[in-house]
């Protein structure tokens, strides 16, 4: 099909940047005032604006984890819900398209007046969704080594946040009584209040320059045309049924080499189909994904193949069928715990995706990233601040090379698109000292082109903390691609004052006394490519 022929390219780049730039600027809004380094620092959110089906019209170049699962929450709760002018819905739940309790996602509708009979018409909706440091749960930082859901915080299903364009007191209240920071709860929802606020405002203002009929018009073209550009981009796929398995190390409770099972199909319906029976069932400890998680793995693949910039809306997932079966690792059942599955379970659904797909397109296809976030939580009582603290982050490792060349040292890849917090911030915001970060030379994977490397930080705990670690790729390496080797799996370690220094595994939790020294060097990418020979290797060198 000749897109140029169906599309106006002009009206389609033009649409494409007017959407996403008010997804954009609510980003920018939540993240100029937000509260917590989280968000502010790190900028651990998404935000997206949809149309009045719910449909994604548009998504800020934000967490690719929340590119799926945010649209599954519009459409659980335009049924759920009642809409009205100056009212916002807060939400969690993985059973309305939640990805893990510390995601509070907030949804506004966005009214015009009507032109005739008076009154309003429901236009669409903004949203955005934010990493909360702490919301409750066994410890703090709200990624505990739980075995059900009620371990893991407040689960919150859809209650209206602003009334009447209103704060609930008591909704907030409540929020921020199960938290052990509850000042920036309150400091992190406000700034989801005026992020979806400022949403509110660009949305009616391009209505209302363009007209309904245009924006609706524009829009549709704009679906449409992602959908056509994802197919395009499947046409060059050679159909055909792809299988491929990995392994998660262990869920924390016991359970390990957790498998999940994958065939993408791609048939001559310019279609894509992930199957992912056969997978592990859901197991004990929290590396259950829901399946607003493995939707966004899969629509991420997707999104990635098709090369052009082209809108990020609902058209991209259109062409892409998902089959999760339930009660297992990719779609688990409640009360299943499901902390660690939208942090680790995500990055190694995107490693099977990748390792299918490398055997329809070897030359298209990376090594293994990282695969890992490395989540770190520590918690306490800060007594120099006279306050209690959550301090929560995800560490950059080593991406996967590629046939383009080697991969980016100590990045954040696939599914997290956050930012490190930079050191001067966590100092001054936490009871914690950085003693150590930088890139652990020669983790990345041998080949033709080398895996990126891992970092390592080392921290010291300044009171004494909780501290939990739920991190992957400590058994397993990240897989090198076309003849290319692994690359290194990460380490833990801690030392304690006055004890021996100890590797830990990769789930792990202990009450930690001051002057403890937290210690998490993170995995390189896989090489891509069979490593060239030096001469003295092939046996060349006249002089050996």
């Amino acid at each position: 099909m000749n897109t140029q022929a169906s599309f106006d390219p002009i009206q389609v780049e033009v649409w494409k940047h007017l959407l996403a730039s008010i997804a954009e600027e609510m980003g920018a809004t939540l993240e100029r005032t937000a509260y917590s380094p989280n968000i502010k620092e790190r900028l651990d959110h998404s935000c997206g604006i949809f149309d009045p089906q719910g449909r994604l019209l548009a998504q800020a170049a934000h967490i690719p984890v929340h590119l799926g699962a945010m649209p599954l929450m519009m459409q659980q709760l335009r049924h759920k819900v009642r809409w009205s002018p100056g009212v916002m819905w807060l939400c969690n739940d993985p059973r309305c398209g939640g990805t893990h309790l510390p995601d509070l996602t907030l949804v506004a509708p966005v009214y015009l007046p009507k032109t005739a009979s008076g009154g309003t018409e429901l236009a669409g909706f903004v949203a955005c969704r934010a990493h909360h440091a702490d919301i409750g749960g066994l410890t703090p930082g709200s990624l505990p080594l739980s075995t059900e859901l009620f371990h893991e915080g407040l689960i919150i299903p859809p209650v209206r946040l602003v009334e009447r364009r209103r704060v609930r007191t008591d909704v907030q209240d409540m929020v921020c009584a199960n938290s052990r920071t509850p000042q920036e709860r309150k400091g992190d929802l406000a700034a989801q209040i005026a992020a979806n606020e400022t949403g509110i405002r660009r949305f009616q203002a391009l209505m209302e320059r363009y007209g309904r009929e245009e924006f609706q018009a524009r829009t549709a073209e704009n679906i449409a045309y992602a959908a056509e550009a994802v197919r395009v981009a499947l046409d060059k796929l050679p159909a055909g049924r792809y299988v491929a398995q990995d392994v998660l190390d262990d869920d924390g409770a016991g359970n390990t080499d957790l498998p999940i099972l994958l065939a993408i199909t791609v048939p001559g319906d310019r279609t894509v189909r992930f199957d992912f029976t056969g997978t592990a069932p859901q197991t004990r400890g929290s590396l259950n994904a829901t399946e607003a998680i493995t939707r966004s793995a899969c629509c991420y693949i997707v999104r990635c193949l098709a090369e052009r910039d082209i809108p990020t809306n609902e058209g991209c997932f259109m062409p892409v069928q998902v089959i999760a079966p339930e009660g297992t690792l990719v779609n688990a059942t409640f009360p299943a715990a499901v902390a660690a599955g939208n942090v680790e379970t995500s990055q190694r659904i995107v490693d099977v995706c990748l390792r299918a797909l490398s055997q329809a397109a070897p030359d298209r296809i990376p090594a293994a990233s990282q695969g890992t976030m490395n989540n770190v939580t520590i918690g306490g009582y800060d007594p120099q601040r006279g306050r209690s603290f959550a301090y929560y982050e995800t560490l950059a490792g080593g991406a996967g090379a590629s046939s383009d060349g080697n991969g980016l040292s100590a990045v954040h890849s696939h599914m997290t698109n956050t930012r490190n917090t930079p050191v001067e911030s966590l100092e001054s915001h936490y009871p914690l000292r950085v003693l150590e970060l930088s890139i652990v030379a020669a983790t990345g994977g041998p080949g033709l082109h080398l895996g990126g490397d891992g970092l390592i930080r080392r921290v010291q705990l300044l009171t004494d903390c909780r501290v939990s670690l739920i991190t992957e790729r400590r058994v397993h390496p990240p897989f090198g691609a076309n003849g290319g080797s692994d690359g290194r799996r990460g380490v833990n370690s801690v030392l304690i004052p006055e004890a021996e220094h100890e590797y830990l595994p990769g789930k792990w939790s202990a009450d930690c006394s001051a002057g403890t020294i937290v210690t998490v060097q993170t995995p390189g990418g896989g090489g891509w490519g069979e490593q060239i020979a030096t001469q003295k290797e092939r046996g060349d060198d006249k002089n050996d």
